[in-house]
């Protein structure tokens, strides 16, 4: 049976905007090769899109920065132009190859960049215009990092030069652009769900793509002899083959050395890759899938080398005539013949494949087993979101022992399991376990990536890991003083590696909330948001027990923490009940006072008249 498709076989959405608009493709073609023109960058506006474009090939000598052995380093090396967002899973800072970065930040600070971008995101329309980045080659890489920066200064709502970002979201088109950052960079993306702001056009055999793949002192010389060619100084001459040649050859060594896998070199893409050939294209958007497709489509098994060192030559500079092609074949449509696979994902990468010209069992293999480890994951948050739904009901549980603990005065459900002297809150420990088991096997899955790298950022489970620690993390420390008599300290000692992750989890989303703005809190809550206040509570317990003199700074920080909760309504009612902790310490330190204490202190004043009521 034949099947009519357009070769746009993944990255669905993208790939139907650029066909539908594809005059911008078209117009950021242009507008890139018009940038080669400016030693720093170009900006144009056409049909209300503004347009900034930054030149090919300037700067060859500052690209070639061998301090590491990619290139790679710090993506706040000398600089402060990017925050501390840009990190990874591990809460490491991303690595970006430092020429790329020497060219962005040369533009930042010595040239009329921002001034110029100002005029147009400050516009009084009402409609803000779109802002697309483009470049080719390291223009490329440059128009990579400028949306990286825009995109984080707009999460933190905050610039050095007085910019609304909130209703700007830049889009960038890129053209044979060599890879920027690494895995940290990919997850920082990913966490922010900014790929969708990246298009990267990349032809079959050009190697630009490719190159930072193999170690920089392998590529530097063969690309400074080709760049003069590139930049039509020099013809196409056999020293320039020669060096083309040793080029590919020096960066498919490394893709053999490491099986296709790419295992050595830092960088990774970001994204979605348009992969261009004379038979279509394919847009994918998965990271380790275009990671493969770099090393899959230049390897051809039906092209010679030499015939690649010609394509190699040509492709890098002639994606205007790539686009021509793409285009008309996308309009036009092509038919899959000889199909006999009945699942539509198998057919997606057939006609993927097909798209760029390759065809070997072997790379569609490797992709139908990439494709199952992604329905895997997915299949894997589904897993959980039906457990947390089941869970939910053990939360409801907790909820009315608290609810129950206030209303029979006994101190609060912190006390009451602490002292464990009732049925229920041995109840209550035994769903104390059991929801702590499930979020012990959440975090172990996405600690071994288990889980699709967006997880920690996604809503339903920022929040759903907070009202957990909040509701539970006070039951696991009065867990922890009960056993322990008093003689640890939960907060160095014996907090639970799963609440650590939830509260960082939690942290990272709030630096989104907090650019968004909100609204400060008018009531107690019925959780304290600070999952750690009983243990802070407990350690204030312990100092009271050594004196006021000897621990006087430690229960003076104490006293202004209490205070700052009440102030900013970050507490809840039931820590003010006669018999809690809390009370028990606060009427023991009032009483070791001097009396000129009371005359100075907010927090006596709010617990004399019972302010934190409101």
């Amino acid at each position: 049976m034949e099947t009519a498709t357009q070769t746009f076989t993944a990255g669905e959405e993208i790939a139907t905007f650029l066909v539908s608009y594809r005059f911008l493709l078209h117009k950021a073609w242009e507008e890139s090769l018009r940038a080669n023109s400016s030693k720093s960058f170009t900006l144009n506006e056409h049909e209300d899109v503004v347009y900034v474009a930054f030149p090919s090939f300037h700067g060859i000598e500052d690209f070639m920065v061998i301090e590491s052995e990619y290139g790679e380093g710090n993506i706040q090396t000398g600089n402060e132009v990017f925050s501390g967002c840009l990190k990874g899973n591990d809460d490491q800072l991303a690595l970006v190859h430092q020429g790329a970065l020497k060219i962005f930040l040369h533009i930042m600070e010595n040239t009329d960049f921002k001034k110029k971008l100002q005029i147009y995101i400050n516009s009084k329309q009402k409609k803000p215009k779109s802002i697309i980045f483009v470049g080719h080659s390291l223009g490329g890489a440059v128009a990579t990092l400028v949306t990286l920066w825009v995109l984080e200064k707009r999460l933190k709502q905050s610039s050095p030069f007085c910019i609304t970002l909130k209703d700007v979201n830049p889009f960038c088109i890129t053209f044979g652009c060599p890879l920027v950052g690494d895995e940290r960079l990919v997850e920082a993306v990913g966490r922010e769900h900014w790929g969708g702001n990246f298009c990267h056009v990349v032809s079959k055999h050009d190697i630009v793509p490719r190159m930072l793949l193999a170690p920089l002192e392998s590529i530097a010389q063969p690309l400074i002899a080709i760049f003069p060619y590139w930049q039509g100084i020099d013809a196409p001459d056999a020293f320039i083959q020669d060096a083309c040649r040793t080029l590919l050859n020096n960066v498919f060594d490394s893709l053999r050395e490491s099986n296709g896998v790419v295992k050595k070199s830092p960088y990774r893409p970001f994204g979605t890759y348009m992969f261009c050939s004379s038979n279509g294209a394919a847009c994918i958007e998965n990271s380790e899938t275009v990671l493969k497709m770099l090393h899959w489509t230049i390897q051809s098994q039906e092209t010679s080398l030499d015939e690649i060192v010609q394509d190699c030559l040509l492709e890098h500079i002639r994606y205007g005539s790539v686009l021509k092609i793409v285009m008309q074949n996308s309009i036009r449509g092509r038919k899959l013949v000889n199909f006999n696979s009945e699942s539509s994902y198998e057919m997606r990468i057939s006609l993927q494949l097909e798209a760029v010209g390759v065809q070997d069992d072997h790379v569609k293999l490797d992709l139908l087993n990439l494709g199952r480890t992604e329905n895997k994951h997915s299949a894997d948050v589904s897993n959980l979101a039906i457990k947390l739904s089941k869970k939910n009901c053990t939360r409801v549980e907790l909820e009315w022992y608290k609810e129950c603990c206030e209303k029979d005065d006994i101190g609060g459900y912190y006390d009451s399991f602490k002292n464990q002297n009732d049925k229920r809150d041995i109840d209550a420990n035994g769903r104390r376990l059991k929801l702590g088991e499930f979020w012990d096997e959440l975090i172990e899955m996405w600690e071994s990536h288990a889980l699709p790298s967006d997880f920690r950022t996604q809503n339903k489970w920022v929040n759903a890991g907070m009202t957990y620690r909040e509701l539970v993390e006070p039951l696991d420390i009065a867990y922890y003083y009960r056993k322990s008599e008093g003689k640890g300290n939960y907060l160095s000692d014996g907090r639970p590696h799963r609440h650590k992750v939830l509260q960082k989890w939690m942290e990272d989303k709030d630096k989104t909330r907090e650019a968004e703005g909100r609204v400060a809190r008018t009531k107690l809550p019925f959780l304290i948001p600070d999952s750690c206040f009983w243990a802070h509570v407990e350690e204030a317990l312990k100092d009271l027990k050594q004196g006021l003199h000897q621990r006087k700074e430690s229960l003076q920080k104490f006293e202004d923490y209490v205070t700052k909760l009440i102030d900013d309504r970050n507490i809840s009612s039931y820590v003010f009940l006669e018999r809690s902790s809390f009370m028990r310490w606060w009427q023991e330190y009032k009483q070791v006072q001097f009396p000129e204490w009371k005359l100075t202190s907010p927090l006596y004043k709010i617990m004399e008249t019972a302010s934190w009521k409101g």
